[in-house]
Order: C-alpha cells, then sequence, then structure tokens
C-alpha cells in the first residue's frame, strides 16, 4: 500500500500558455503560405500555421501601437508604422530592426503596402497624402497629394510596368496615380461608401472593388468605367478572385466567366459570377445558426477580412471577434481555427479521453474547443448570451454549458473527428444560469444553479442522442428555492447522491439529490460564497469566498475543519488534487495557490496572470492543471514533483560521490583537484577544510601558493567570496588571510577587478580585518606587559617590605611567596585560554553581551579589591607615583604575576632566583 500512495505536490511548471496574439487590424498571410502576420498593440505577432504557435514577436520599443504594416512579397523585408510617425524596418526573422526613419506623414499611417518587386513601398497617411519609399535606396520617391482624409487603402497594379498606384480615401472615390508623373490619371466613381478592397484579374484589365455600401463593382481599366454592379445586400469587407484553372463546381461555379468570393457583415462567404452578377453559392459558418438579417450588422461574427492563400488553394478569413479561420477550397470547410483574443476566460475545463482538447467559456456567446497540440479551435455556437459555466461528465466526451440567456445545453464530442455538436438543450430560469454539474456516476441528470436564486435537477434524454441528431429538449424534474441571493456554484458527490451549493447570501447548503430535502446548512463565511467542492475520498466539503478564506467542512456535523487564509482578494475557485490530500485555488488576486489539508500550509504559489482567476481545472491524470484569467490568457500547468524529486535524488547522489571522491583526494594529498571538487559543490566549509589541510603541511605556504594559482579564473572568483565568509569569524580568519595573501600578491588590480562583485567583496573584508588587527594589537600590547614585568620582578626573603639601598646586601634566599601550579600546563589549554580570550573580545562588540560582562567584571573587581585591602603583600615593595599604588593596578598585577608564573617552568624559578628580580 505504501508504494501505491502518491507524494504530495511540490510544484508546477507551466507547460504552455494560449494568449491574445490580434487585438483588431490589419492581417497579411506570408507569400509561402506558411505564418500569419496580425497587430496586437504595439507588437507584430507571427503565428506559424501549421502549428498554431506564436514563434516570433515585433515590439516596438517605444510601446507605441502599430497603425499599419506591411510584409514584402519576397518574405524577406517587414516594415510597421506607429503612432509616433516613425518607420521601422525589421528582419523579422531575427527580431531585429535593421532601420528607421521619419515617416513625413503629419499624422499616422493609416495603410501600406509593397510592390511585387519588393522595392517600393507605398503608405498611405490619415492627413489625406500618399508617400512613396525606395527600401532599397532607402528614400522617398513619390509624394502624392489629393486625397481627401484618410486614405485608409493602397493597392500597386500587379503589372509594375504600368507604374500604377490605386488608393481610396473617405471619399469613397478609387484614385489612379501614375507614378511616372506622379499624378492622379483617374477617380473610379461608383461607391457611396467606403471602399474596403481591391481584386485584380490574372490579365489586370479588370478590377472588382467592394464596399461598405453592400455592393461590389466590376470595372474594366481600359475605359476606366464600371462593367457591372453586383448588389450583395450586405456590408461587404473582403473580396477574392477564384483562379480559372480549378474546378470549384462544388461551389457553384459552371461556366467560365470571372467569379470572386465576397465576405461581409453577415458572416458567409458567397460567390457570384461577375457577367450575371447573380449569387453561385453561399456557406454559412459551421454550426452557426440562422442569422436575423435586421441585426445582422451588429454580429460578432461578422467577417472583417478576405484574404487568399493561392498555392494551397485556401481562403483565410478574419471575424469581429478576433477568430481566424482557414477554409479549404472547393469545399470551404473550416480547415483550421484560431483564436485572437478570448476577452476575459470565465471558465475552462479539460475535454476529451486523455485530456487531448479544453472547452472554454469567454466573455461571449460562443464556446472554444481548443486542441492541445495544435491551439486550433472550434466555435460552436449555440447560445446567445455570455457563457457562464461549464462542466463535463467523467468520460469527457460529453459537457454542459450554462448562460445569461436562462437556459443549459449539452454538447457530445465525436472521438474520432474531434468534432462537438449541440445535442440537448433545456430552459425554465427566470435569470441567468450561473453554474451548472454534471452526474459522477453515470450520464444520468445535470443540475444548476440560477441567480433566481433556485436549483434544478434535469433528466438527461433516453437514450442520449448522437452527434448530427436534432437537438433535443430537456425539462426540469426538481426545482428548489434554495438561497436568499444568487446562487454561485453548484456541485455533485462522487456518489450522485448529496449536492452542495454556494451563494451571495454567505452560505453553503447540502442536499439530498433524491427529493432536493436540506441536510444542513454551512455557516461561518463573512462574504459570498463563489466555489463549493466535494472531497473526491473524505466525507467533507471545500468552500471559496470572497472573504478571502477556504473552509473544509464536515458533511456530518456541518463543523469547520480547516480554515485556509493566504489571498488578499477572494477566492473564485477551489479543486481537490492529491487524491484528496491537497487543495489548488484561484483569487482576484490572480494567484493560483496549492494547499496541503493535513499541514494547512501553503506549499506554493504560482503568479502567472494579471486578472483575476475565474477558471481552474484538473485533468482526470492529476498530472495536469488549466487556469483562465481576466487577462485573457489560458495557462496550462504541468504537476513537476516527480521530476524535481529524481532531480533532487541525483543531485544527493552525486554529491555523496563527490564527498567520497574528495576525501580520497585529501588523503592523497591532490589539494588541486580537492579544492576544485569543493568550488564544484558550492560548499565554503569544505574549500576550508581542504585550505587548511593544505596549511597544516611542512611547506604549507608554498603548497597553498601553487594551488591556488592553477585554480580557474571562476575557481579564484568562488575562493575570493569564499574569504570574504571566512574573514568574519576569528576560528577561520587566518586561513582566509592566507588566502588573500596569496590572490592579492600574485594577481594584479586589474585582473581581480574583472571578478564578479570584487569591489563588493573588498569592502566586505576590510572592518572585519581591521577588527582583527586591533585584537592582534592588544593581545601583543598584553605579552609586552607581561614580559616587562617578568623582566623586573625580584624575590625577596622578608615578609614585610623593606627599601633596598646600594650598599645593602641582597638577601637572594628563595622565598615561597608565590603560589606555583606544579601541573606542567599542555599547549592545547594554552590555546584554548587564548581563544577564549578572543571570543570575550568579540563578545564586547555585542552591545548587551558587553553590558553583562562590564556587571560582572565589576562585582569581581570590587570584591578584589576588598581582599587586597585585607592582605598585606610580603617581598615586593612597589613604589610608583610617588609610592601610591591603586587597588585597580594591584589587582592586575596580581593576575598577571599569577598567570606568569604559571607559563615559566618551575626549576627556572627554583635554580636562579636571582634573574627574577630587580632593583627597580
Amino acid at each position: 500500500m505504501a508504494g501505491n500512495t502518491l507524494p504530495f505536490k511540490s510544484n508546477y511548471a507551466v507547460s504552455s500558455k494560449i494568449e491574445p496574439f490580434y487585438k483588431g487590424g490589419k492581417v497579411q498571410i506570408s507569400h509561402d503560405e506558411q505564418y500569419i502576420f496580425c497587430t496586437c498593440g504595439p507588437r507584430v505577432n507571427i503565428l506559424q500555421i501549421n502549428t498554431g504557435k506564436i514563434i516570433h514577436s515585433i515590439e516596438q520599443d517605444d510601446q507605441e501601437d502599430i497603425t499599419s504594416f506591411s510584409l514584402s512579397p519576397d518574405d524577406e523585408v517587414l516594415v510597421t508604422a506607429s503612432r509616433a510617425l516613425l518607420l521601422k524596418q525589421w528582419d523579422w526573422k531575427q527580431e531585429k530592426c535593421t532601420r528607421s526613419w521619419r515617416a513625413i506623414h503629419n499624422v499616422p499611417v493609416a495603410s501600406m503596402t509593397f510592390d511585387c518587386t519588393s522595392t517600393l513601398l507605398a503608405t498611405g497617411g490619415c492627413d489625406g497624402t500618399i508617400k512613396l519609399w525606395d527600401v532599397v535606396k532607402q528614400y522617398c520617391t513619390h509624394n502624392l497629394k489629393g486625397s481627401s482624409g484618410v486614405v485608409h487603402l493602397v493597392e500597386f497594379h500587379p503589372d509594375i510596368s504600368r507604374l500604377q498606384l490605386f488608393s481610396s480615401s473617405v471619399d469613397c472615390g478609387i484614385r489612379i496615380w501614375d507614378l511616372r508623373t506622379s499624378k492622379c490619371i483617374c477617380v473610379l466613381e461608383s461607391h457611396y461608401s467606403a471602399v474596403t478592397s481591391l481584386a485584380f484579374s490574372p490579365d489586370g484589365q479588370t478590377l472588382i472593388s467592394s464596399g461598405r455600401d453592400k455592393i461590389c463593382s466590376v470595372w474594366d481599366l481600359k475605359k476606366k468605367a464600371v462593367k457591372r454592379t453586383v448588389p450583395v445586400y450586405e456590408a461587404v469587407e473582403g473580396v477574392v478572385l477564384l483562379p480559372g484553372k480549378s474546378d470549384y463546381s462544388q461551389m457553384g461555379v459552371k461556366g467560365e466567366g470571372l467569379h470572386f468570393v465576397t465576405a461581409g457583415s453577415k458572416g458567409v462567404l458567397r460567390v457570384w459570377d461577375s457577367s450575371s452578377a447573380r449569387c453561385v453559392f453561399t456557406q454559412m459558418l459551421p454550426d452557426a445558426p440562422a442569422l436575423n438579417t435586421e441585426e445582422a450588422d451588429l454580429d460578432p461574427r461578422s467577417l472583417m477580412q478576405l484574404l487568399p492563400m493561392p498555392r494551397s488553394n485556401r481562403l483565410v478569413t478574419v471575424t469581429a471577434e478576433h477568430n481566424i479561420l482557414i477554409y479549404q477550397m472547393p469545399a470551404l470547410t473550416v480547415q483550421q481555427q484560431f483564436v485572437g483574443y478570448n476577452d476575459d476566460i470565465l471558465d475552462v475545463k479539460f475535454l476529451g479521453k486523455d485530456d487531448t482538447h479544453i472547452v472554454v467559456a469567454t466573455n461571449s456567446s460562443q464556446l472554444k474547443v481548443f486542441e492541445l497540440a495544435t491551439n486550433s479551435c472550434q466555435i460552436l455556437y449555440g447560445h446567445t448570451d455570455t457563457i457562464l459555466s461549464i462542466d463535463v461528465f467523467r468520460k469527457g466526451s460529453m459537457f454542459a454549458s450554462c448562460a445569461k440567456d436562462k437556459s443549459l445545453r449539452l454538447w457530445k464530442m465525436d472521438l474520432k473527428s474531434g468534432r462537438v455538436h449541440c445535442v440537448a438543450q433545456g430552459s425554465g430560469h427566470s435569470n441567468a444560469v450561473g453554474s451548472v454539474a454534471c452526474s459522477r456516476l453515470k450520464k444520468a441528470f445535470l443540475v444548476s444553479g440560477s441567480q433566481d436564486c433556485t436549483i434544478k435537477v434535469w433528466d438527461l434524454p433516453d437514450p442520449l442522442p448522437d452527434v448530427g441528431c436534432d437537438v433535443m429538449l430537456m425539462t426540469a424534474r426538481l426545482t428548489e428555492k434554495a438561497h436568499d441571493k444568487d446562487v454561485n456554484s453548484v456541485t455533485i458527490s462522487p456518489n450522485d447522491k448529496l449536492l452542495a451549493s454556494g451563494s451571495q447570501d454567505r452560505t453553503a447548503k447540502l442536499w439530498s439529490l433524491a427529493d432536493m430535502s436540506l441536510l444542513g446548512v454551512f455557516r461561518g463565511h463573512s462574504r459570498g460564497i463563489w466555489c463549493v467542492q466535494f472531497s473526491p475520498v473524505d466525507q467533507v466539503l471545500a468552500t471559496a469566498s470572497a472573504d478571502g478564506s477556504i473552509k473544509i467542512w464536515s458533511i456530518q456535523d456541518f463543523s469547520c475543519l480547516r480554515t485556509f487564509e493566504g489571498h488578499d482578494a477572494s477566492v473564485l475557485k477551489v479543486i481537490f488534487v492529491s487524491r484528496g490530500t491537497q487543495l489548488v485555488s484561484s483569487g482576484s488576486d490572480g494567484l493560483v495557490k496549492l494547499w496541503t489539508i493535513k499541514t494547512n500550509e501553503c506549499v506554493k504559489t504560482f503568479d502567472a496572470h494579471q486578472d483575476k482567476v475565474w477558471a481552474l481545472h484538473a485533468s482526470s491524470k492529476d498530472d495536469l492543471m488549466v487556469t483562465g484569467s481576466a487577462d485573457s490568457t489560458i495557462t496550462l500547468w504541468k504537476d513537476v514533483t516527480e521530476v524535481e524529486l529524481a532531480e533532487e535524488q541525483a543531485k544527493q547522489e552525486d554529491q555523496v560521490l563527490k564527498q567520497q571522491e574528495l576525501s580520497n583526494l585529501l588523503h592523497e594529498k591532490k589539494y588541486l583537484k580537492a579544492l576544485g571538487i569543493a568550488i564544484s559543490l558550492d560548499q565554503p566549509h569544505t574549500a576550508l577544510r581542504v585550505i587548511r589541510e593544505i596549511r597544516q603541511q611542512e611547506d604549507g605556504i608554498q603548497e597553498l601558493e601553487k594551488t591556488l594559482l592553477k585554480l580557474r579564473q571562476d575557481q579564484k572568483e568562488s575562493v575570493l567570496r569564499y574569504s570574504v565568509v571566512w574573514n568574519t569569524n576569528s576560528r577561520s580568519c587566518l586561513d582566509a588571510q592566507a588566502v588573500l595573501q596569496v590572490l592579492l600578491t600574485h594577481l594584479i588590480p586589474e585582473e581581480i577587478l574583472q571578478y564578479q562583485g570584487t569591489r563588493t567583496h573588498l569592502e566586505g573584508l576590510i572592518p572585519y580585518t581591521e577588527r582583527h588587527m586591533q585584537r592582534i594589537g592588544r593581545l601583543l600590547q598584553a605579552s609586552m606587559f607581561l614580559d616587562y614585568m617578568w623582566q623586573k620582578m625580584r624575590i625577596t626573603g622578608g615578609k614585610d617590605s623593606v627599601n633596598l639601598d646600594d650598599d645593602e646586601e641582597m638577601d637572594s634566599s628563595p622565598q615561597s611567596i608565590f603560589i606555583v601550579d606544579k601541573q606542567p600546563m599542555d599547549t592545547a589549554d594554552i590555546q584554548e585560554s587564548l581563544q577564549q580570550q578572543e571570543d570575550e573580545e568579540e563578545d564586547l562588540e555585542d552591545p548587551e553581551k558587553r553590558e553583562e560582562l562590564l556587571d560582572e567584571d565589576e562585582s569581581v573587581s570590587t570584591s578584589k579589591s576588598a581582599h587586597v585591602n585585607g592582605v598585606k603583600l610580603n617581598g615586593v615593595n612597589r613604589v610608583e607615583d610617588g609610592g601610591q599604588v591603586s587597588s585597580e593596578e594591584s589587582e592586575d598585577e596580581d593576575d598577571v604575576v599569577e598567570l606568569t608564573t604559571k607559563f615559566l617552568p618551575i626549576e627556572s624559578m627554583d635554580s636562579d632566583p636571582s634573574k627574577t628580580a630587580d632593583i627597580r
């Protein structure tokens, strides 16, 4: 059993992100049809089509929004224009700006395009002027004036020999400019609204223009006149000519004439015959319900751009919701979809048998199903208002959604194709449905919680409908008035017998699903409850509240067992991981936290979002986690606990082997390798041990010098850094000073200053070195005083002090006036006493210890003074400063005499006492 237990999770790492890469503006396809270029604020993002990944991001240094850009036909040069009135030329593959210059326009550039040779660049400004630039020779060639207002469209004629430029501005006309004379040779007038797109026929004799006045005009460029006006009955944003060689019979193309595709405000692609002005084919967006013509202009599915991909026979459309769709012709089937901007992420769940997809609810009426491998997205239509919540059935192929449109829908994924379709729907709430929960054991029922304060239980259709069948209706089996305020969250227990609900009224309630009878109420939060969640193994319930706390409740006696506090704002979501032993929570502070329930501690905090983290879900295998935030970012997290444990174990084993190798090298006296290993382990204490081993050798100084000078530069940097640490301790300061002496003696200052952090290290050495010098100075002074006292001492025979004259004989008989310690003193004891003195001096640096020591010395001094005053000293007559001897001086001299006698051999005192006394 112990082998099957999972270790606590300790860390997650970001595996991938789905970030906004397009927020409106121009979109362009590279000539090789491998990349999509699109603007996102101050950046141009380059999306690789086959992987769906952003491979490059060209960003303005001044953080000014990019107003327009253009990629040369040879895919080599990218030019951007920003609000700072600067044009920048980029090597986009290296993400490097190669040149920048003033645009000369007085206002921002609104449009730009390259000619087919990639040498001429035309820019249309908001000031009504058009300027042409020679990109190779880097100068302005033309300045075309005459347009009124913003020039929002510029296009070169595909036949470069004509040297003609077409432009359109707010006056709704199409101007043709002759670049030889820099004059406007003609104005094509047919549209009564802004011209949005131009398409040239292969022979260059026919032009098709589209406008927001709901018409397309077919122009004869020889006669400069309209051949035919095609009423489209929608604002047209893009037009593309179909190549004449391919077979487009599936799209209604039967004749040899010129056919073109339009995209506009109704969100549909249409194929038109230019000769008859008839629509021969209409293709709706996949799974999209029919649009009301009156509301079509405001529909978020409106198509804003239409771009050709002639090499692969595909079309690209850009929607008003910043989605990019790629269609394969001639069937016009959706091949790929990319979501440029998700807006607020309100909920996200793993989907599919092996969690290969995620389904996302954003601040819109559409669901988005992402394939994690390619980031390709399927957009699901059905709801008519913002979707608020999603929940997935256990197997992962079916899920339910609820929205502000007071309804909930049941969706099913075809596991073979990966396509998702709506199979059932239900309505009955009188207000927005804020939460939905799916049954756990069987696909039998749903539970919904609404802002109308009620909870409804819905039975699923039996049998469950297949993908592609008609949408079935669901009816509520039970309805219960559950709370006094909005029901924010509902969840079903693992055995499908209990239901928990959390509300804005600050309470959570436990219900029996059999008859919706109330079993108990959980009270304790001071603000509304955002999320409730059953433990997968224990009989407990977790609640997350706007009061910033998470609580664990017993579902038997409804008592609070644990409270977790750590978020600075509302806790919006909580889930159980590690088989119910840990929690993961997300909050309004943009943080995701990992908690261990047993210890009540926050193990890790993850900061990857800039706004509220509304969405949080764990995969079925418990190895992945996905979060979604109001910053429009979806983050996929991977559990890296086992990887870190394996790395830590390998690191420990490596350290054990290196420690063993280090011991062997020291034993073999291979100090250079030993010191190198200690540095590689980044262990200053081990390096100090090696330095001490070297210094203990007979030729320690020479060996140390030879070893240090053979180190690499990075190793010398490490030794210098270690020396600064060693120098702070009196026990290791001599080793540090020895290392410093070698380095400072043999290395030139310029070389030392090249080391990283050298100045800081040297500044750290100075105060401690000065302190060590002061201590050594005091020790030398004390030793000199002892030496002086020893040279001036004499031994007299009388007990009373006498004055000795020059003619009196000296009594040289030995007198036992000293208490002699006959036990020989060990050298280790002497070193211990000296070390004790150094430690006491270090203690004096600490103000508190210094106060204690001063108090202690004062008491000892008082007792000693009393003792000296009460006992008469014999044998020595002290005459200093006129015969006056203070108590402190006598005390010090007693201590010195006693210490001196301990340090001297007894034989020297007994053999020749005359050497130890002298007449002062």
